[in-house]
Order: structure tokens, then C-alpha cells, then sequence
């Protein structure tokens, strides 16, 4: 009697759903560290448009230069006068009060009041700390910290003393400063 099979034992399908799963898990992994990587990238984008955003601000109100230095991380109060004329008033304001206004408006974004889920900020970083110096000569020095995903280094630890002071030293801070003369 001739007992040959056509097909495929059940151990060889085992085997190969074994070979799947294990291809299937990597590949749900790599989607896991592609997207943080696209989240890390994402803030890092936002850390340079804040800075550029403030560099912009100090440039249109250069009387007040001096006063835009200092450590910012969401302590401000809501001035007494708005300064803002992109909602459509026609808001006179003097240096001060723009200065005031452009700080708290600045920090509002870094910690992300322009996006809200409920009564939550969800845009903007995950607790930041900007720290902004200015020189005599018109030198401006814009650093922004934050807190990234996972633990990798601390990204200002090579950084001038300036931008280590600037927020709390772990190894989940991510940092980004420009350097510009505003004249």
C-alpha cells in the first residue's frame, strides 16, 4: 500500500505561523520607534518655531529689547491689555504693554493654550523652559528645553553654560537655542 500525502502536516504550519508572528512583532516595533522618532522630530520643529516666533516678537518692539530676558516655564499672568490685533480689534498698546503682552502670548504657545482637548493644552511641548539673553549689543541667545520621550542623554550637556542652566538637567531633556543680533 502506497501511503503518499499531498499537502502539509500540521508541524510545518506551526512552524511557519511561528516564522509570521515573529516577523509581524518586529515589524510592530519598528512602527512603535518610527513613530516616536517622528514625535521627537516633531517637537524639535516646534522648539524652532517658538524661537524664531520670540526672535520675531523682539525684532518689531526692538525699545524693549532688554526686557524680553529672563527664564520663562508658564508662570506669567494674562496682562491687562491685550495686545493682539490678529483677532481683528485695533488694540493701541505702548512698548511696555506689547512686551508684556508678546512674553505671556510666547509662553502661552510653548506650553500649548492654542490647542485643547476639553480644558487640557495639548499642543505646544511637554514642560518646557525657555531662557532668553540679551547683550548689550543687540545679542540674543534663545534657548528652549524640554522633555523628550525616552531617556537617551541629556541634550544639553554639550551645550554652552547659558543653555545648561536653562531648564533641569536629566536624561530626558532635549534642548534647542539660536543665536542672532537683533539691530
Amino acid at each position: 500500500m502506497n501511503s503518499r500525502q499531498n499537502g502539509f502536516s500540521l508541524i510545518e504550519v506551526l512552524v511557519s505561523l511561528v516564522i509570521l508572528v515573529i516577523g509581524l512583532i518586529g515589524v510592530f516595533n519598528l512602527h512603535i520607534v518610527a513613530k516616536r522618532g517622528s514625535f521627537e522630530s516633531f517637537q524639535q520643529t516646534q522648539a524652532s518655531f517658538f524661537a524664531i516666533d520670540i526672535i520675531n516678537r523682539m525684532k518689531l518692539n526692538r525699545g524693549q529689547l532688554a526686557g524680553y530676558a529672563g527664564t520663562y516655564a508658564g508662570n506669567l499672568s494674562l496682562p491687562s491689555q491685550s495686545c493682539d490685533v490678529s483677532i481683528g480689534g485695533n488694540a493701541i498698546c505702548t512698548s511696555t504693554e506689547t512686551l508684556q503682552w508678546d512674553l505671556y502670548n510666547w509662553e502661552q504657545l510653548l506650553n500649548g493654550a492654542g490647542e485643547t482637548k476639553a480644558t487640557r493644552s495639548i499642543g505646544g511641548l511637554d514642560t518646557p523652559t525657555a531662557c532668553i539673553q540679551v547683550s548689550g549689543a543687540g545679542d540674543v541667545v534663545v534657548a528652549i528645553t524640554w522633555r523628550g520621550i525616552r531617556e537617551v542623554s541629556d541634550g544639553a550637556a554639550g551645550a554652552d553654560e547659558f543653555v545648561k542652566s536653562c531648564g533641569t538637567s536629566n536624561k530626558r531633556r532635549r534642548a534647542y537655542s539660536i543665536n542672532t543680533v537683533i539691530i
